[in-house]
């Protein structure tokens, strides 16, 4: 009889009836409020890892603060704060608005910007990361610019097997109806993603986490929020969904919610096994 291959869970070692979650912090390195927040979930709430906007203003300080802690790369092509900007790192003219900065949709950045130069500059944000000394767990993408693009989508599976990275998968569902066969062509290079996927935004995280965990399949599920601290900094610079934020912030750090995801039967890790199993498998 063909040997059935062990699952993701198994090669992890865990059984393969085991419940895994990563609970991910986006937007790490967009705001002083936001590191603090994030830190906070990472070392005394449920959070197990965080992803750098690493063109913002304020990701070296995060990476100063992270030592030790799992952190991935938070691969940014678009800036969509009214009054808070940012410039990418390359500085190629396809990749800013008419105002000199990373434009504020992603929709924009479809119409405006060359695939080989949005390369450059992914690969730039991964590189300055860890020239800043930091040794990133895995990729994923700010609004998902370059997971839902097939032209993007390139980008970032070249840039998950050329720094031998797992990255941030969308769920089979969104896989099939994108038709990029990402999950597919991600194996094939050997690169290991999250089985599902629990995209909360725009809904309140903690009534998303009291329908969804308890009833997650086996295997590797990612959920992700954005904690960032109350305060005039998030009220200026988000107008839009600063209540969200605040509320991650408060979810992630609830010792309820960490109760509630114990009684579940979760075990809650970070993307660091995942990198290490990856660049085992592939001898790296």
């Amino acid at each position: 009889m063909p040997q059935i291959e062990a699952s993701l869970a198994e090669r992890l070692g865990y059984a393969a009836d085991t419940r895994l979650l990563i609970v991910n912090c986006d937007d790490f390195g967009s705001s002083h409020a936001a590191n603090s927040a994030i830190l906070r979930a990472l070392d005394h709430g449920v959070a197990t890892s965080a992803t750098l906007m690493v063109p913002c203003p304020w990701a070296r300080d995060a990476v100063r603060r992270a030592e030790g802690r799992d952190v991935g790369v938070h691969l940014t092509l678009t800036c969509e704060y009214p009054g808070y900007r940012w410039r990418s790192l390359t500085g190629a003219k396809s990749l800013h608005d008419d105002d000199g900065f990373m434009p504020a949709t992603v929709e924009a950045v479809y119409a405006r910007a060359d695939p080989s130069e949005a390369f450059e500059e992914c690969k730039a944000q991964i590189v300055q990361a860890m020239d800043w000394g930091l040794q990133p767990t895995h990729l994923d993408s700010h609004m998902g610019t370059v997971q839902i693009d097939p032209r993007f989508f390139d980008i970032y599976l070249g840039l998950a097997e050329a720094f031998d990275l797992p990255l941030r998968m969308v769920s089979e569902k969104q896989d099939v109806q994108l038709g990029l066969q990402g999950r597919e062509r991600a194996s094939s290079r050997g690169l290991l993603f999250n089985d599902h996927f629990v995209s909360p935004w725009p809904r309140d995280t903690r009534e998303v986490i009291d329908e969804r965990i308890p009833h997650l399949k086996p295997g590797v599920s990612e959920i992700y929020a954005h904690p960032v601290e109350d305060g005039p900094e998030l009220r200026a610079y988000d107008p839009d969904h600063p209540d969200i934020r605040a509320n991650d912030a408060i979810v992630l750090t609830d010792p309820a919610v960490a109760q509630f995801m114990d009684a579940a039967g979760v075990v809650r890790i970070g993307w660091r096994p995942l990198r290490d199993l990856q660049r085992a498998e592939r001898g790296r």
